[in-house]
């Protein structure tokens, strides 16, 4: 660790429900994170199309920053991550020229078909080793062509990138964000210029990569203005996909783990040092995103949290009980594998009557759909869970890696039912925790940069095995019970 003293930091770390800024102090031996400030993040739809309210955010991040300075008397640094795929476009004079689109917006599916014509889906992937997911940034570009306002952009940022040009004044491109594009080439970790080329975009649209620990420049006059902070104030270019972020954040003791980042989605995969672009990992439906101090984030994206929260919302909206901790318990008491859905059902992926859907789907299936909410919340879970078996199992066989641990991180390392369903799934221990995982990155990058602290990912995730709050959950029941729910799925599916 370096000899210097603690110093606070701030992580922006945005959600697709809420973004907080976290103060983070941070020293050798010492990690302590304090929320500063939390705001909500409302998507907003407009004549039939999904936005982020992006303008709203940055008002929250800086009254975060005003707050965490407040705080803290002085901050040593500030890093943004967030969600990937969403762009801004900029013109020509840097202004923005439209909320960005969310990607739950249905029109990104729409380019699929066109884009696949000109660039066949297994070059895709062997070019960019990129799941396919009908709103990666590809499809957006691509299901944007025509419109006035991509005729007009000259510079696409991601949501971080964009935030952390208004805070600076400074336009670049994050690499861990930037790899979740479909427009990376995961060999060179350069812009795939070839396929931009061939899909008609401009490459220019394109700004140049940063990579984590990277200086970004230090926030404006305005910006310390506004938020009351003394300058200098640097910006330092973070694992700003949040996931990048969270698997920093993973307390390992080695390189034989996997890991599920679980929050609206469930990030699911293994760290590696080197893509793996095969049609198997393609068929299987890995992707490879790049991670810090160069690994690549072999992983599934698993619909995750997203079917709890939008139960938990459907029911509250029509006056019924939606407290988490009373309908866990009342899942607990539920027989295992009552009903069981894929959580990566594409009529999962909107907004709206979640418990409606999974009904639904398990009555097509010729299951006996749910009837209440504790065994809607036990098939959510126990679906899940064998979502988690299935990519870790399958991550193991595709990359030549075993493991021995699976780190469960994110707002999921909460949910203890989960946590023992993975562990019995997967028949490995699971350690829970921690929570802030992709704020404790961002920090723990940040603090690295300004010689805070030093050394790889092991010396970093050593500090958070000392300083954070862990939970191990040891496989119990049968394995054999989960191998007839798996092969019962498929059947079904």
């Amino acid at each position: 660790m370096g000899t210097a003293v603690s110093s606070t930091f701030a992580a922006v770390d945005l959600g697709a429900s809420s973004g907080r800024v976290i103060a983070a102090r941070v020293g050798p031996g010492r990690l302590e994170l304090t929320e500063a400030y939390r705001f909500p993040n409302r998507p907003v739809r407009t004549g039939g199309t999904l936005h982020w309210d992006v303008l709203g955010l940055y008002a929250g991040v800086l009254d975060g920053l005003r707050a965490a300075g407040r705080a803290a008397g002085r901050l040593a640094g500030v890093g943004i991550d967030s969600w990937a795929v969403d762009v801004g476009l900029l013109d020509a004079d840097g202004a923005l020229l439209g909320n960005p689109l969310h990607y739950r917006d249905a029109r990104h599916a729409t380019a699929v078909p066109a884009v696949h014509a000109v660039v066949p889906p297994e070059q895709l992937y062997r070019t960019t080793g990129l799941q396919h997911l009908p709103f990666n940034t590809v499809f957006q570009l691509a299901a944007a062509r025509g419109t006035a306002q991509l005729a007009a952009a000259r510079t696409a940022l991601l949501v971080p990138d964009l935030l952390a040009y208004w805070l600076t004044g400074s336009v670049g491109a994050e690499v861990t964000n930037a790899s979740t594009t479909g427009l990376l080439d995961a060999t060179s970790r350069e812009w795939a210029g070839e396929l931009i080329d061939r899909l008609g975009f401009d490459r220019g649209l394109f700004p140049p990569l940063r990579w984590p620990g990277d200086r970004v420049g230090e926030l404006t006059a305005d910006v310390l203005a506004e938020t009351g902070l003394t300058g200098p104030v640097p910006v330092t270019a973070v694992g700003s996909h949040d996931t990048a972020s969270a698997v920093v954040g993973v307390p390992a003791t080695s390189d034989r783990f996997a890991y599920v980042s679980c929050g609206t989605w469930s990030l699911v995969g293994v760290e590696l040092d080197r893509p793996v672009l095969s049609d198997a990992s393609r068929a299987a439906g890995f992707t490879n995103e790049l991670g810090v101090d160069g690994t690549v984030r072999y992983l599934r994206n698993v619909m995750g949290l997203w079917l709890l929260q939008e139960s938990l919302r459907t029911w509250a909206a029509h006056g019924l009980p939606a407290e988490l901790p009373e309908v866990l318990a009342a899942a607990a008491r539920v027989p295992a594998f009552t009903a069981l859905v894929d959580p990566d059902d594409p009529r999962f992926l909107p907004p709206g009557d979640m418990p409606a859907r999974i009904a639904a789907v398990c009555a097509e299936t010729g299951q006996t759909p749910p009837k209440d909410q504790a065994e809607t919340v036990r098939c959510i879970l126990d679906s899940l869970a064998l979502a988690y078996r299935r990519s870790v199992r399958r991550a193991v066989q595709l990359a030549g890696r075993d493991v021995e641990v699976v780190h469960l991180v994110g707002g999921g390392a909460r949910n203890a039912l989960l946590c023992q369903l993975t562990a019995d799934a997967c028949g490995l221990p699971v350690v829970a925790g921690p929570v802030e995982a992709a704020a404790l990155g961002n920090a723990l990058v940040q603090a690295r940069a300004a010689g805070v602290l030093d050394g790889g990912l092991p010396g970093l995730r050593a500090l958070l095995r000392e300083t954070s709050e862990l939970h191990t959950y040891t496989p119990s029941g049968s394995g054999r019970a989960w191998d007839a729910a798996e092969a019962r799925l498929d059947r079904r599916h």
